[in-house]
């Protein structure tokens, strides 16, 4: 039955509870304990209920309750000091952000992700990606950084799991009920994208997150046909077409949304490659607005556009046919004054390759002037994958740089562990966490408050553990025995290991459960027990994930493991926060590396676990860089080394941590002192607050991106953007004409080699380059030199600017420099290249244009 009409129906609440509806509508509360607790106080089973929803929960409690808490002196002061907490917090002028770059700072930042996981309640995102791109907007309020996000809102969101009799993922989908989550509807905006034969369209939501918006496209209105209506109904559901078409909408319909709201941003950061076609919707409006040129407009919205990569994984990337492309944007193609393979080679690694698919990695690497990695590690795999793009640029120089993740630590750490920061650390780790200096205090934790705070967390973790296996065997339709055994599994005692994580195959959740037989020794040992917790979704597609799970839930049923192994389904934000909280150790074990970045260790950490890890993602940097190669942080699966032969490798590193258990971890985490404390164990978990929290937190990784990033790109926009874009018209004026030169540009000969020379000798080098009709202002040639490995490649060069000499002869110019040796004997070599000079406005790098010598020769020295 369809309605003719609808009304929205408010909480009724008391007149003294009325400040609860605003508290309820900014996200904050998601991040603060007192304002959890405040709304956990009226009713805590329902708060639960509720998926830790405050709006659903007002309007669900009994009237009665809310009456009693009207009336409640301690309830009534509590709402207060929320309510004072959270007007302070909104109206602080002392941010970071305002106190480094001051009031007249113009810079406002677009921040596109197909997902965002702010809280659970607010069913937006899958998993690791959606998570940081909530900690994101979190740490960007709290610092005060003028930004603003943009994303979808999906009927579905994501699965629910829940397993079968035979321990098989199965998935639901459950609506989300818009008009009961912390969301208000944008009145009177709606945003229209063409499809090939029609127009759809979106309205817009908001949600508000601390001091910014975060605005969310749905495209469920009656406005739409029914399959269009569909496009925002589930987070990555349906076919590559469906994909396309949210792409579009988040892309494109996003940018048009912060020009319908009036928002104009200096900077657009796309997190991941599904936003892209915000960098084609950004170039036609600028044609169109401002009357450029393609060329022109590229320019000046390519110096505003930053890319972040978060997959190592070539299927983790979207590539679309190049005939849907063309079905899709033939339109476009003709608006911006494209042909078919000039549009199709944006998204091409390869441009004139017309059988290679369009990817949206590739488009938005080719549009973005700034692009970075969430790792270290990640920043090296990412220049070898996407190398192709800057063809003749060596891989260490692709363009490609990292900031690595963090996490928003007040969204993660337990009450208690955040008592315990307000009392030893003081209040300011709470705003500016990154502060290293600040960390150093937690060695002032008396280590026996330490460690009673965390057996207090890992009691909890077991109780909610036997609460969710209880209801998971109950829906199996177990037996009664079987439903009041889980009330025996797991010790609030024992050494507990969590794994939770999106179950791709590539992470191995099974590398621990191997050895069946002699993982059972090692949990079952009666004076050393130890027990693991496992959590988890496979995509729905995913078939080997699942089997990981099924192998999984097997293996708990085994008598020798039933009260030692745990697999709790649905793995969400709340399941997280819980194991984070209370486990002991934290293992993660991808195949080095295949893991971008990976948090969860880091919110584990937070809380006081020790990471167990392969070195790849995070933990190669914090492990390598720390000191961890002491074993004081946490522990390292192997060194880093990688097999041609998978099994071996899953072979090697299933023996490596079983020995780590047996051989160091387990032992230490049971010797104990008289007073029952663990006091070398405890020593670890402070060594690695002190040396890991200041480094892997959202708050520092924002302000990297505000400090190397979004900074330089506003700089660079404002440049472009002056005196009626001359000087955007003036470069792509420029960069055409050197475009259209470069083929003939060469360097036509290379004087200057010698056999052997002495250390500390100098060589003066010279190079005759051809620039048809370019002058020598307009190219950088350089000198690389450095040692020559086996292979004949120069390893780790040196680059030296070679300065014109007077004279040209028929477009040829003369470049020269001096080649030092002052560092160390052995087998050198050089080399010449010659770039465009424009490396300010337009990046170091632009793909094609690049001029090698091919008469390089090795100097002895």
């Amino acid at each position: 039955m369809k309605s003719i009409a609808t009304v929205k129906v408010r909480p009724s609440l008391p007149g003294p509870l009325r400040p609860l509806l605003r508290i309820a509508n900014n996200l904050r509360w998601s991040w603060d304990h007192a304002v959890l607790e405040l709304f956990r106080r009226l009713d805590r089973d329902l708060w639960e209920e509720c998926r830790h929803n405050p709006l659903l929960l007002l309007g669900k409690v009994e009237q009665e309750v809310l009456e009693s808490a009207a009336r409640d002196e301690s309830y009534l002061a509590h709402l207060k000091g929320v309510e004072e907490h959270l007007n302070a917090y909104l109206l602080s002028e002392g941010t970071w952000f305002r106190r480094k770059y001051g009031e007249t700072q113009n810079l406002r930042v677009a921040y596109f992700s197909a997902e965002f996981g702010i809280t659970e309640c607010l069913s937006i995102f899958a998993g690791g990606l959606g998570v940081l791109a909530g900690d994101h907007l979190k740490a960007s309020s709290d610092l005060g950084l003028p930004l603003v996000g943009v994303g979808l809102l999906y009927q579905q969101g994501y699965f629910r799991q829940y397993l079968n009799a035979a321990g098989w993922q199965q998935e639901a989908q459950e609506d989300n009920d818009f008009y009961t989550l912390p969301i208000e509807l944008v009145p009177r905006v709606i945003v229209l994208i063409d499809l090939p034969d029609r127009p759809v369209a979106a309205q817009v939501w908001k949600a508000t997150v601390g001091r910014l918006q975060l605005y969310l496209l749905d495209a469920n209105i009656p406005e739409n046909k029914p399959e269009d209506r569909k496009i925002t109904y589930q987070l990555y559901g349906g076919d590559r077409e469906m994909r396309l078409k949210q792409e579009m909408l988040l892309g494109i319909g996003g940018y048009r949304t912060l020009e319908t709201l009036g928002i104009e941003p200096t900077v657009y950061h796309m997190n991941e490659g599904h936003s892209a076609f915000l960098g084609l919707e950004r170039i036609l409006r600028l044609m169109e607005t401002r009357n450029l040129s393609l060329r022109e407009a590229k320019l000046l919205a390519s110096a505003s556009l930053l890319f972040t990569t978060h997959t190592p994984v070539g299927a983790g990337h979207d590539y679309f046919s190049p005939g849907l492309m063309e079905h899709y944007f033939s339109s476009y193609m003709k608006k911006l004054g494209l042909n078919r393979t000039e549009f199709l080679g944006l998204g091409r690694q390869n441009a004139e390759n017309d059988s290679e698919e369009f990817c949206m990695t590739v488009l938005a690497l080719r549009l973005a002037s700034a692009r970075n990695a969430v790792s270290k590690l990640h920043g090296e795999v990412s220049r070898r994958m996407w190398q192709g793009i800057w063809k003749g640029v060596p891989e260490k120089e692709v363009p490609i740089g990292h900031v690595t993740n963090g996490v928003h630590y007040r969204s993660w750490v337990s009450n208690e562990i955040n008592l315990l920061y307000d009392r030893y650390l003081g209040p300011k780790w709470r705003e500016e966490p990154a502060d290293v200096r600040l960390w150093h205090r937690v060695q002032a934790i008396p280590g026996v408050e330490l460690w009673r705070t965390h057996e207090r967390r890992r009691e909890r973790l077991v109780a909610y553990a036997r609460r969710k296996l209880r209801a998971q065997l109950a829906s199996r339709g177990a037996s009664q025995t079987e439903i009041n055994e889980a009330d025996e599994v797991l010790s609030p005692d024992a050494l507990t290991i969590g794994f939770g994580r999106r179950f791709a195959s590539y992470k191995r959740a099974t590398l621990l459960l191997r050895d069946p037989e002699r993982l059972a020794r090692i949990l079952n040992n009666p004076h050393r027990p130890v027990q693991v917790v496992y959590a988890g979704k496979a995509h729905p597609h995913d078939d080997g994930g699942k089997h990981l799970i099924q192998a999984i839930v097997g293996l708990a049923k085994r008598p020798e493991l039933r009260k030692k192994l745990v697999f709790l389904e649905n793995y969400d934000m709340a399941v997280a926060r819980y194991m984070v909280q209370g486990c002991d150790i934290w293992l993660n074990t991808p195949l080095r590396p295949m893991e971008a970045s990976g948090t969860s260790g880091m919110k584990a950490q937070a809380n006081g676990a020790l990471n167990v890890s392969t070195l790849d993602g995070w933990w190669d940097e914090a492990y390598r860089e720390t000191g961890g190669g002491q074993g004081d942080i946490g522990w390292a699966i192997g060194n880093g080394e990688t097999y041609s032969d998978p099994g071996y490798q899953d072979q090697v590193e299933a023996e490596a941590l079983y020995e780590l258990l047996e051989r160091e971890i387990v032992p230490l985490f049971y010797q104990r002192k008289a007073d029952g404390l663990p006091v070398d164990w405890i020593a670890r978990m402070k060594v690695s607050m002190a040396r890991l929290c200041s480094q892997f937190n959202m708050h520092r990784a924002v302000m990297q991106y505000a400090d190397e990033y979004y900074r330089v790109a506003h700089q660079r926009h404002e440049a472009l953007n002056s005196q009626d874009d001359a000087e955007a018209k003036r470069l792509a004026a420029w960069l055409k004409r050197v475009e259209e030169a470069w083929p003939e540009v060469y360097v036509e000969s290379v004087q200057g080699s010698a056999e052997e020379i002495e250390l500390g000798e100098e060589v003066d080098v010279s190079a005759r380059v051809h620039l048809a009709p370019l002058a020598p202002e307009d190219v950088a040639v350089q000198l690389l030199v450095g040692r020559v490995n086996a292979d004949g490649e120069i390893t780790e060069p040196a680059i030296t600017p070679m300065q014109a000499l007077d004279g040209c002869d028929q477009g040829s110019y003369v470049f020269k420099a001096t080649l030092h040796a002052t560092k160390r004997s052995g087998l050198h070599g050089y080399a010449i290249r010659v770039l465009p000079n424009s490396r300010e406005s337009i990046g170091a790098f632009l793909p094609g244009l690049i001029a090698w010598a091919n008469c390089t020769a090795p100097v002895h020295a």
